[in-house]
């Protein structure tokens, strides 16, 4: 009897078990790093460290609902410091919980007609769109990147349209005073300027100096970046509409996007130890002031034969309103590439412009653009130079680049190089006040895979930056200090289940 029990709840289970996925990813990476990301000082040795990504994923889709968590591990080899505990205690996280709800499904008859597709999902999700240049979910970062957000999805006749909303907020705790949001994870305790250990402010992102002591012109301590480009503060709210069509052997795409951003003021609060009586200085978030944000534009990607062997990929995109510190915006990026496929190697050669201040300019307006929350690893050289952590140059980039990469006919092995000659996009002085040789300098990239079964892949790079003098000035390193031949070489096992 018990067995005729447990075999009729198997098949009353059996369709939702048919439709419940789980899949895992264990990710390591062997990096030797001598100048990523910005140029290695003479006075610091290059750096040798492993880091590991786990991902267990848990699915479940049908016609009407889909859903979606995924629980995430990012952490260096050695950083516990321990082999019997873990007391970083804050690697483990969830980088995805999400539900997608049809209200109209073609494919489900039980659903009311209109269009294709519509839905609504809702929760921690990637944005992923077109190449990533805007929106992505910069995969090559350990921890990646997601939102949490709710989205508006249509589809319809070759149409799509995505319909996107964010709002921000740090407690749901009771008699919380508005909705003032302390847009970074802030250091839990810091040096006031006498250097006595203390409680970081509520609602205010402590600076400090090069001693880690609390000082009015620091920079800000948080525990980790809020997001790349050096941005410094993650967004209050977003707002986006992605909008695409395609058609025989072309797509375009338009987005209009708004992200806000809460103004602060320079504080200081009193901190009396003993004798001493010390002040934590900081960025103090505590209006109703929020600096909007408008980037839109369009992207056209395009076969220029019918043999689809060259391919066309275009776009600009224009960005207006206040930046994050109130200032006018009025800055632009554009892209175009020419890709060739010849057998098994495919070519591509193309330009990158992205707009900056010009430094003989008596201008208030912001003219740098920001690529806001894309993958820029993917787009100005691996060594990652411009836009990630380390920021953007003053005066902006021209990244002119060709790319050469083989695929194996069996699709296990590729290589590939790519080339960089990077420039700025407008004019900046030296310290004597002269012109600045806009020059930044060329970077190559060798990226070659191996796939070693269907679940497994091994991942090898080496990439090496030959910079100018003017690469000093765009890093902001006081001139002649810095190593301005830099290398970097990987080594990454990707196992995905």
């Amino acid at each position: 009897m018990k067995y005729k029990l447990l075999l009729l709840l198997l098949l009353m289970c059996s369709p939702l078990l048919a439709q419940l996925s789980f899949t895992g990813q264990l990710r390591t990476r062997t990096e030797y790093r001598d100048g990523v990301g910005t140029l290695r000082l003479k006075s610091i040795d290059p750096a040798f460290f492993t880091s590991q990504r786990t991902r267990l994923t848990a699915a479940y889709k049908n016609s009407r609902v889909q859903f979606q968590a995924t629980l995430q591990d990012v952490r260096v080899w050695g950083q516990d410091a321990s082999t019997i505990s873990a007391n970083d205690g804050s690697k483990l996280g969830v980088h995805e919980a999400w539900a997608e709800v049809a209200l109209l499904n073609k494919s489900d008859t039980t659903l009311p007609k209109g269009l294709d597709y519509l839905a609504l999902k809702i929760g921690r999700q990637e944005l992923l769109y077109d190449d990533s240049r805007l929106l992505g979910n910069l995969d090559w970062l350990q921890q990646a990147r997601r939102h949490d957000a709710i989205l508006l999805k249509m589809l319809h006749h070759g149409w799509r349209a995505d319909l996107g909303l964010a709002f921000n907020q740090n407690t749901d705790a009771f008699q919380y005073d508005g909705t003032y949001y302390t847009p970074a994870n802030v250091i839990p305790y810091i040096k006031d300027s006498k250097g006595n250990l203390v409680a970081s402010p509520t609602g205010m992102i402590p600076t400090v100096n090069a001693q880690g002591i609390s000082s009015k012109s620091g920079s800000l301590a948080v525990l980790n970046p809020p997001s790349t480009n050096a941005l410094g503060q993650n967004y209050k709210s977003l707002q986006f509409l992605y909008v695409s069509k395609s058609f025989s052997s072309s797509k375009l795409t338009g987005i209009l996007l708004s992200d806000q951003f809460g103004a602060y003021t320079l504080d200081s609060t009193r901190n009396v130890a003993g004798r001493d009586t010390g002040y934590v200085f900081g960025r103090k978030y505590h209006s109703s002031l929020n600096h909007a944000r408008f980037t839109y534009g369009l992207t056209l990607s395009s076969m220029l034969e019918k043999s689809k062997k060259v391919q066309l990929n275009a776009g600009f995109f224009y960005q207006s309103g206040h930046d994050k510190e109130g200032l006018l915006l009025d800055a632009f990026t554009s892209t175009l590439a020419v890709s060739m496929q010849h057998k098994l190697w495919s070519y591509t050669l193309g330009w990158d412009y992205v707009s900056g201040n010009d430094a003989f300019s008596s201008s208030q307006v912001n003219h740098r653009f920001d690529p806001l929350y894309g993958t820029p690893h993917k787009f100005w050289g691996y060594m990652d130079y411009f836009y990630v952590a380390t920021g953007s140059p003053l005066g902006g980039l021209s990244n002119v680049y060709a790319k050469a990469k083989y695929l194996s006919k069996n699709k296990r092995f590729s290589t590939g190089f790519d080339l960089h000659y990077f420039a700025l996009a407008n004019q900046q002085k030296r310290l004597d006040g002269q012109l600045l040789d806009a020059y930044l300098g060329m970077e190559l990239d060798w990226i070659s895979t191996y796939m070693l079964n269907k679940s497994s892949q091994i991942e090898v790079g080496l990439c090496a930056l030959n910079a100018s003098d003017s690469m000093e000035y765009a890093k902001s390193i006081t001139p002649g200090t810095s190593q301005k031949n830099a290398q970097w070489a990987y080594l990454q096992l990707n196992i995905l289940l």
